[in-house]
């Protein structure tokens, strides 16, 4: 009997009570918003917004607006000083340093111990419970898991106080039974400068016996090749034989998962993604045939959601979620034991199921293109790039695109930054399918196209190899959980990106 056999009934159990999840939602959503409000309720938070009166959630949305990060950093910077009982009962100690954006304004969103173990190491727990209720062959816990973070430093020389990648965060306070079952040693893991934690990643883990790997696409596609070109392996099979299952999160994977399918060419190889932020730990993909992820409801996070349609309205509409509505565009707000309270995480989203809660990331409420009422989000984005790659043979690493208000000839369209590892068989092919399956599946930029007379058609500019890194690596913002901005309204990093591309 191996060590996967042993271990998956007291997993799997956790699977079980996650299938209740179709029957009970109000019911759960309910009992989590009364826990935290309870607890914060002599907060100086919970006293100004009177939690001892709220006694259900129309209360709640009543005494408590919808908030961000700008009405919430100066009590989160209070915290970070010392400061007790602000947002959430004791003091905070840790504070992840947000990846959301790539723009030298970093965000600091407080993780405590509650939050911790609540929220983000519940979800790593249920991510591999689901994976092995649905992998019964699995020997997941024969070999290690290459986990891979960030860093974090000191916050504001306070002892016991660190600011850091989310990743780097979790690596530091894990339980010591999963050290046995994780690598690399904390001193490679937690290393700032990424290209010599890449480079020792790749030197220390080659010869173990690595069964799944954990972490941002992007990112963890540098590290597997690197450790090929040290090896002189063609593939990652030849290294790590027994490797299974990637999870992974932090981006969109369409882009990238032809490229593993080159690299990891074990056709068994599982794939899974997770939704889990600075912010809390939201989503898995229970079912490997669907790509939707379930909505964890029963962790220390309440959602509420916004129609996007209404999102930049005076007074939009917020619902919890036992009023969301499938096939329709949200924005997500949270309520944590993090002191997170109706807090705006920046993502959008679109149910697909009610019974349970499954749903797709569809984009950013900051990172669309509507410069000329088209509404692009990321997930036409995705959708229109899939189609163009299979049409042209190509493979796209990174990309970000942005509006052209008005060239010397007084023409307005889309202008895309795109870095293949595969490059299209025709470049102008390419820039064809994309922009007929973005108006096949976006009708306001179909109807911006027509007659090309508000918009042309798209331009697409091919980026040097390594543009996108070597632009994050200027900004400080290279490995971890940093991200390229896909769409943007402003030409300010497509800008900085072809003043780079030259």
């Amino acid at each position: 009997m191996n060590e996967t056999t042993l271990l998956r009934p007291f997993i799997c159990r956790r699977a079980d009570k996650i299938s209740e999840y179709a029957n009970n939602t109000e019911k759960i959503q309910s009992g989590v918003l009364r826990r935290l409000i309870d607890t914060a309720a002599s907060t100086e938070w919970g006293v100004k917004h009177n939690y001892g009166s709220i006694k259900r959630y129309s209360d709640y949305a009543s005494n408590v607006g919808v908030q961000d990060y700008e009405t919430l950093k100066g009590y989160i910077d209070r915290m970070r000083h010392g400061e007790r009982d602000i947002l959430w009962k004791g003091r905070c100690r840790w504070y992840a340093k947000s990846s959301g954006t790539t723009n030298d304004k970093s965000k600091f969103i407080p993780v405590t111990d509650r939050g911790l173990q609540n929220v983000h190491y519940k979800g790593g727990f249920d991510v591999v419970s689901l994976y092995l209720r649905n992998n019964r062959a699995s020997r997941f816990f024969s070999g290690k898991g290459l986990i891979l973070g960030g860093s974090h430093a000191s916050n504001y020389n306070l002892e016991g106080s660190l600011v850091g990648d989310l990743s780097a965060i979790l690596i530091e306070n894990v339980n010591p039974f999963v050290n046995f079952l994780r690598v690399p040693g904390k001193d490679i893991a937690l290393l700032s400068d990424f290209e010599e934690k890449m480079e020792k990643i790749a030197r220390a883990t080659s010869k173990v016996n690595v069964t799944n790997i954990s972490g941002v696409p992007s990112w963890m596609m540098a590290v597997l090749k690197h450790m090929l070109e040290i090896t002189g392996k063609k593939s990652v099979d030849e290294v790590w034989p027994n490797l299974e299952v990637f999870f992974h999160g932090g981006v969109a994977f369409t882009p990238y998962r032809e490229q593993y399918k080159q690299l990891i060419c074990n056709p068994d190889m599982k794939y899974m993604e997770t939704y889990n932020a600075s912010e809390g730990f939201f989503g898995i993909q229970n079912d490997p045939s669907d790509p939707s992820m379930l909505l964890m409801i029963d962790y220390d996070v309440f959602y509420e959601f916004i129609p996007m349609d209404e999102f930049d309205s005076p007074n939009p509409t917020v619902l919890p979620l036992w009023q969301v509505e499938t096939g329709k565009n949200y924005a997500m707000l949270i309520s944590t034991s993090c002191g997170l309270w109706r807090y705006m995480i920046g993502d959008t989203v679109r149910f697909t199921s009610k019974e349970p809660y499954k749903f797709v990331i569809t984009g950013r409420t900051k990172h669309f293109i509507n410069a000329f009422g088209e509404e692009l989000i990321v997930d036409n984005a995705e959708q229109g790039l899939k189609a163009a790659c299979e049409a042209t043979g190509a493979q796209v690493s990174d990309y970000t695109a942005a509006p052209v208000f008005m060239d010397a000839e007084a023409r307005c369209r889309h202008q895309w930054l795109i870095e293949f590892t595969k490059e299209p068989s025709s470049l102008t092919l390419f820039a064809e399918v994309l922009d007929k399956t973005l108006q096949q599946i976006n009708s306001d930029y179909e109807a911006k196209r027509y007659k090309d007379i508000t918009l042309q058609q798209l331009e697409v500019v091919k980026a040097n190899d390594g543009l996108f890194s070597s632009w994050l690596k200027s900004k400080g913002k290279l490995g971890g959980q940093h991200k390229v901005p896909r769409l943007s309204n402003s030409r300010q990093y497509i800008e900085e990106l072809l003043s780079m591309n030259s």
